[in-house]
């Protein structure tokens, strides 16, 4: 037996008892002992050499897990008070102590440490060659044979490409899929994730069965979710409404309720919980097997014990960068596409081809229980106040969660395999209280086993998928967060759907490596505050309003300062801050992170904007509801200005810069040079990939930033800048792949750009510009570069709220003096400063301008949107996506969106069901309280439930209600906009 690392700490307190078991991997855990006499060296090391246990009482040693291949050891959950020193003492370690290298196994964990009833074979992979032999070339070729690498292959197969192969350094699963805790769980806050986990589910507990004869490992034994107050009930309630809609079971328990289903659980504390039936738990080793032999029956190669040394890239004659091979030790194999999902390793294998891989390494745990009476059959618990999961296994637990000090792994090793660290008992210790309050028998239970391994984690907590913007046909299946099990099957079909035509089928932005901008990806510090943050916030509450604390002021535009010391409270978004709202207390600036006080961080005291967050973390109408009301309002009777500098700002030049603006927009945009159109973007399949506006310019030299230089046709595009480096991928997607010869520059940095808006902005603004703003002399849609307080601009009179008004972009030297003058030309108007809060109600409640990815995404078309009068489907000229919405016209739309209002004073977010007639049709995407009209706005899309088109008089005809939290309220169905439906106030028409 190794020796135990030790851990001094005060004499006074003492606990441990060690009861050796053979068996590698295998932990030494405390247990509450009375106080007793302390104990010498030599007893100790007598104890050790005879394998008996002993008492580690009143002397402060904290042994650790055993070394790799020593001794396992049962053990038993520490007493309450022992707990409460424990945690007291503890202290905390620096982000750079915890990334110090960690001891990990060299050898392969054996088989019967693995928490599964079966384990892949397990041998040395570099004692032997690769287990096939390696083709040429290949279609494809899929990099790691992990959850995302075989469902890959096995979508690709299936899909048609069955010249594809799987590259596996080692076997498959190894890394780490073979130590998942392979936890399902139907319902997350996301509609395209719950038809993500519908797949999943689908894949492995019917359609591998059903070709392949093998069952998978699934169980399914159910979920709980516990709410220990009413904030997380109301969550679990959204959810349980969302799911009505994908016709998911659920149901909401009381405490007794839930002591009935659950008779181990402890339910003096709760305020309920949530029980879906049909959840449950997958094995990896069965599901990865099942999936790579469907898929070589289909023609797939699987090949394992084959390590990728390189990535060939080639540049083409038009300058672009194109995969061209995958080298191995064993050969080279020719091919055009490449997939990342390699896990951890990922971001080194990005560098093989110059891609920028944002994600970090973590070790993640669990432990697994020795058995528990009465255990069996129970359902899987999340308890997310406690930060804990309780999965069954068989007749025993796996323990794990995610703490507020997770350890980075900076110095990722390629030998690690089937390896697993130490687990670090000080990091652990957090989720052994919660898991002892929730099932108290589990303080008398021993542990057979722990899983401490590593996993790949993201800025946001979300996945990386998507063809890289670097290379073109190297396409990302990497940073599942722990959650590659649950989600491989819904991501590997969308990626291979990706890989063969060029998109996915379900909108899977949030997915998408371009959500990201450029400049983020390789910055460490974001990534890794990013990442700790997303790591320990996973099991917090979602709720509507939150923002992210950690890597803040990455992007600041010009009036950043000036407007946070007017109480501007931030937004982040796309690493930019973007005014939120305005808090009329004074300035809450943002600080540096503080990592929630963890690894020895002091941390932030006195922090307003976090206490301003934090009292917005609610299912009701926020406490800074009347604050919005009034920037609303102030809009709407008067005069407001918001900053929208954070936009994206490209200008479209060269010979072909004509045909490719015919190509990529929906509308005509080539009207006199002056104009600006709103329009659309689409994808081959007629979804909308954008809403943004063109403006076409005067042919000249440049005045850059506001033109560029041009000798014939040029654009200005403004694009929200949530999604601008998506828009900016897809301009350059769509120009590469057609050859236009064109330039598409990007001035987002150059330029700031706030918007007047309100009845009262032509009275302001004609004392600062020095062009006449008649309606005459400058209509709506049209756009002039002018002097503003002496200062050159670029004036366009648009309104994303529904008022008269114009956007004002500056050069960013100049920002602030124009704004100054526009303030106080406007302080006699009563002018004030308004955010994107407002803006969100203010464009909601006018209706005609949607939010890309909420009510207007990428498996939406225009017509669906009622964005139709943005295409020019009346003309000859082609454009992208033109020939799907032809054809949708002529068979009519079998869903559309439609606009809803309800009487009752309540609060909506979005995912609200909709039903109509008593049957569910949809769900809101997109929810807020529309103050002039006063009540609370949602839009969402809807189907008849027999397939039939979805007409004016289906909707007419219907009686709707939308259900918020299981609670249905009455709706009225709107097919315009309950305010101003005939667009008189943007023409300064005011009755």
């Amino acid at each position: 037996m190794e020796d135990l690392r030790v851990k001094k700490v005060p004499r006074d307190v003492g606990f441990m008892c060690i009861i050796p078991k053979l068996s590698a991997h295998a932990v030494v855990a405390p247990v509450f002992n009375d106080l007793i006499a302390d104990q010498d060296e030599q007893n100790i090391a007598k104890e050790k050499s005879q394998h008996r246990p002993y008492n580690l009482c009143n002397r402060g040693d904290f042994p650790g897990q055993s070394a790799p291949g020593g001794t396992e050891w049962a053990m038993a959950f520490l007493g309450s008070t022992v707990r409460r020193v424990a945690s007291a003492l503890r202290p905390p370690l620096s982000p750079l102590c915890r990334t110090a290298a960690r001891s990990y196994s060299s050898e392969p964990t054996k088989e019967k440490n693995v928490p599964y009833e079966t384990t892949l074979k397990q041998e040395d992979a570099s004692s032997s060659g690769p287990t096939k032999p390696l083709p040429k070339s290949a279609d494809a070729v899929v990099i790691g044979g992990g959850s995302l690498g075989c469902q890959t292959i096995y979508h690709l197969a299936k899909m048609g490409m069955t010249n594809v192969v799987l590259l596996e350094r080692d076997r498959l699963t190894a890394g780490t899929t073979w130590h998942t805790a392979g936890l399902l769980w139907q319902l997350r806050p996301s509609d395209v994730e719950v038809e993500l986990l519908a797949h999943t589910r689908n894949v492995i507990s019917k359609d591998l069965e059903e070709e392949t004869g093998l069952h998978t490992g699934w169980i399914q034994n159910g979920g709980l979710f516990i709410a220990s107050n009413k904030q997380r009930l109301d969550e679990y309630k959204r959810l349980m409404s969302l799911g009505k809609v994908y016709g998911i079971e659920s149901h909401v328990l009381s405490p007794v309720e839930t002591k009935d289903l659950y008779p181990l659980m402890n339910v003096d504390d709760l305020y309920g919980t949530l029980y879906v039936p049909k959840d449950g738990t997958m094995d990896p080793a069965g599901t990865c097997t099942t999936l790579t032999r469907a898929a070589s029956a289909r023609g797939a190669t699987v090949i394992e014990n084959c390590p990728v040394t390189g990535i060939q890239v080639q540049t083409d004659d038009f300058g672009i960068k194109r995969v061209k091979a995958v080298e191995t030790r064993h050969g080279t194999i020719e091919t055009p596409c490449v997939v990342n999902c390699a896990g951890v390793w990922a971001t080194k294998l990005g560098e093989m081809a110059g891609v920028k891989v944002p994600l970090i390494a973590m070790h993640h745990a669990y432990v697994v229980t020795e058995r528990i009476e009465g255990i069996q059959n129970m359902p899987n618990v999340r308890d997310h106040d406690a930060s804990v999961y309780l999965r069954l296994q068989g007749d025993a637990l796996s323990v794990g969660g995610y703490e507020q000090n997770p350890i980075f792994w900076d110095e990722v090793s390629d030998k690690f395999a089937f390896s697993l660290f130490d687990l670090d008992w000080d990091v652990f210790m957090q989720h052994i209280e919660g898991a002892i309050n929730r099932v108290p028998v589990l303080e008398q239970t021993g542990i057979k086993s722990t899983v401490c391994g590593p996993e790949s984690f993201t800025a946001d907590h979300k996945p990386l998928m998507g063809e890289a913007p670097e290379v073109r046909g190297f396409f990302l299946g990497c940073g599942f967060n722990s959650a590659g099990m649950m989600l491989g099957g819904g991501c590997g079909r969308e990626l291979a759907h990706w890989i063969i035509h060029g998109r996915p089928e379900k909108d899977m932005y949030g997915y998408d490596i371009r959500r990201f901008h450029n400049s983020l990806t390789d910055n460490q510090r974001w990534i890794r505050e990013r990442s700790h943050e997303s790591y320990a916030k996973n099991y917090s509450v979602v709720f509507p309003f939150d923002e992210p604390l950690a890597s803040r002021n990455m992007r600041k535009d010009p009036f950043h300062q000036v407007l946070m010391e007017q109480g501007c409270v931030f937004q982040e978004r796309h690493g930019w801050e973007r005014p939120g709202w305005f808090n009329k207390d004074g300035p809450a600036p943002v600080k540096d992170y503080d990592y929630y006080g963890a690894y020895d961080i002091k941390k932030n005291v006195n922090y307003k904007y976090n206490n301003l967050l934090g009292k917005e973390y609610t299912f009701d109408f926020p406490p800074h509801h009347d604050v919005i009301k009034s920037e609303c309002l102030s809009c709407r009777h008067g005069v407001a200005v918001f900053d929208m500098s954070y936009f994206g700002k490209f200008y479209l030049t060269g010979p072909d810069a004509k045909k490719a603006a015919d190509w990529l927009f929906t509308a005509d945009v080539n009207k006199k040079p002056g104009s600006t159109v709103y329009t659309c973007m689409l994808n081959k399949r007629g979804g909308a990939e954008a809403d943004l506006t063109v403006s076409r310019l005067e042919a000249g030299a440049a005045n850059l930033p506001l033109a560029p230089e041009s000798n014939g046709d040029a654009y200005y595009l403004a694009i929200g800048g949530g999604v601008a480096e998506h828009n900016w991928n897809h301009i350059r997607t769509v120009l590469q792949d057609r050859g236009f010869r064109c330039q598409l520059t990007d001035h987002s940095e150059d330029m700031g750009m706030i918007s007047i808006q309100g009845p009262k902005s032509r009275e302001v603004l004609q004392e600062v510009l020095d062009t006449d703003l008649s309606n005459e002399a400058f209509p709506f849609s049209t756009h002039k570069v002018v002097n503003a307080a002496g200062h050159q601009v670029r004036a366009m009179r648009l309104s994303f709220v529904g008022e008269l008004g114009w956007e004002l972009h500056i050069p960013k030297v100049t920002c602030l003096p124009v704004y100054h003058a526009v303030m106080a030309a406007g302080a006699k108007h009563g002018i004030i400063n308004s955010g994107y809060r407002a803006i969100d109600s203010l464009s909601i409640e006018k209706g005609n301008t949607l939010t890309l990815h909420a009510d207007l995404r990428p498996d939406d078309t225009p017509l669906e949107a009622g964005l139709g009068f943005t295409c020019k489907l009346k003309s000859l000229i082609p454009f992208q996506g033109r020939y799907t919405l032809e054809k949708q016209k002529e068979e009519g739309l079998k869903r559309r969106i439609v606009c809803f209002t309800i009487d009752e004073k309540v609060p909506m977010f979005g995912l609200e069901a909709i039903f109509r007639n008593g049957v569910p049709v949809g769900h809101l995407r997109r929810s807020d309280y529309g103050f002039f009209i006063d009540k609370t706005i949602g839009y969402g899309y809807i189907r008849n439930p027999d397939g039939g088109v979805v007409s004016a008089d289906f909707i007419k005809s219907g009686e709707f209600t939308l259900e918020r939290m299981g609670v249905t309220y009455k709706a009225k169905a709107h097919l315009k906009s309950p305010f101003d439906p005939e667009n008189k106030r943007v023409k300064g028409i005011y009755a």
